[in-house]
């Protein structure tokens, strides 16, 4: 018997498998000659978009690639956006104060001399109010003065009110009486409630007092910090619940908009860390002066809600330095025989609050480093009813507070 070909094979089910065995060598074949291919096409791209990213030694200038170029050009292109959207709403602030007098050698008292400095404000209305640090317009402020974007100055300038310089809220409220005719823009107020870490954001203000509308941008580098601030003559301040950013915030940025990327202003600028610390700046979150603007857009007067308590916010140390099983709250600190821990006739007086309790929620809100009693206070107005959840003697229970107007010194 003659042997088979081996070339012919059986068919099964009308199915020809020498021709199945080829047509899959074929595919086979195919495939691997597109990967090669395709290998071959992307190393050369990789090599190509690599030289053209590289430095060019003999010329010492780097080039970039059309794809990177996109990326940058793009990302300018936003920070330029938003400069121009908000920056109409930004405006100089110059001041001329009063220094304290000092006495002589003899015992008497010299004349205080005029001093002249200059902050940052932002347009919260088109009829001229203005929200700035209270730093800005310091206590014996006898005369101010803003300058627009475009550089219209506008003489006629009141302070309309600004927080106790024992206030953690570093702020004040300005009106501008005379416009001269001049359209202001007021901006646009964000959620600073939403604010991540590593949200990207834009600073602009009157950078040393004298380089308006520089802008500035980096990232949301930390929130819910406190700080010492001191305005280098001495006194200082404690400020709390602030924004830490790495954008560029020099002096005469006080006062002026911290924005995100939609050009929302989130934030007031107001700190920056010195000896030898760089890019470390710091800025109210917008949320917490929600309540002083509403009272002056709304009823024209400049009212900071207030409970009446002095207090420390927790964290693990402090808890345990006092003994206490609650780590996180607003701790109601014994008198120390000078300042009562209840202001007499305050309204937390009034709503039976006492030393030692420790208040942990507003409004069903947690205390904790997302949200400080400053912070949640700041969004309330005068005359709000707020219920606070306290801790006394280790049993929780829930105390209804009506906000009254802080005093004005």
């Amino acid at each position: 018997m003659e042997p088979k070909n081996p070339t012919e094979q059986p068919s099964v089910a009308g199915f020809n498998y020498r021709t199945a065995l080829s047509d899959q060598a074929r595919r086979k074949s195919a495939a691997l000659i597109l990967l090669v291919l395709i290998c071959a096409t992307a190393g050369f791209g990789g090599g190509y978009i690599g030289s053209k990213n590289r430095l060019d030694e003999s010329s010492g200038t780097s080039v970039i690639s059309k794809a990177n170029q996109q990326v940058v050009l793009n990302e300018s292109q936003l920070i330029n956006t938003i400069a121009k959207n908000v920056s109409p709403s930004v405006v100089s602030v110059d001041v001329i104060s009063q220094a304290a007098a000092t006495p002589d050698f003899f015992g008497f008292s010299a004349g205080g001399s005029q001093q002249r400095s200059a902050g940052t404000g932002i347009i919260i209305s088109d009829d001229g109010y203005i929200v700035t640090n209270r730093h800005v317009v310091p206590a014996g402020t006898s005369n101010v003065s803003v300058t627009l974007s475009d550089g219209t100055q506008l003489d006629n300038v009141q302070v309309v009110g600004r927080t106790n310089e024992t206030d953690s809220l570093d702020i004040a409220i300005l009106k501008i009486k005379d416009t001269k005719g001049k359209k202001l823009q007021k901006a646009t107020l964000g959620d600073s409630g939403k604010v991540q870490v590593g949200d990207r954001v834009v600073a602009i203000g009157n950078a040393l007092g004298q380089f308006q509308n520089t802008v500035t941008d980096g990232i949301i580098s930390g929130f819910g910090r406190s700080v010492q601030a001191s305005d280098g003559s001495g006194s200082s301040e404690t400020l709390q619940n602030l924004f830490q950013t790495d954008a560029a915030i020099n002096e005469g940025n006080s006062g002026g908009p911290l924005v995100n990327i939609s050009g929302e202003v989130i934030g007031i600028n107001t700190a920056i860390a010195g000896q030898g610390a760089q890019n470390i700046g710091f800025a109210i979150p917008i949320n917490d002066v929600q309540g002083l603007i509403k009272s002056v857009l709304n009823k024209g007067v400049f009212e900071r809600p207030y409970l009446g308590i002095r207090y420390i916010s927790l964290t693990d140390d402090y808890a345990y330095q006092y003994n206490l099983n609650v780590k996180r709250g607003a701790y109601i600190v014994p008198s120390n025989g000078r300042s009562p821990s209840v202001i007499p006739g305050s309204p937390a007086d009034k709503a039976g609050l006492k030393e030692k309790d420790i208040i942990t929620k507003i409004d069903g809100i947690n205390l904790d480093e997302n949200n400080s009693l400053t912070s949640l206070m700041g969004r309330k107005s005068v005359g709000d009813e707020v219920t606070l959840t306290i801790n006394r003697d280790g049993k929780e229970q829930t105390v209804q507070v009506k906000l009254e107007a802080a005093p004005q010194t």
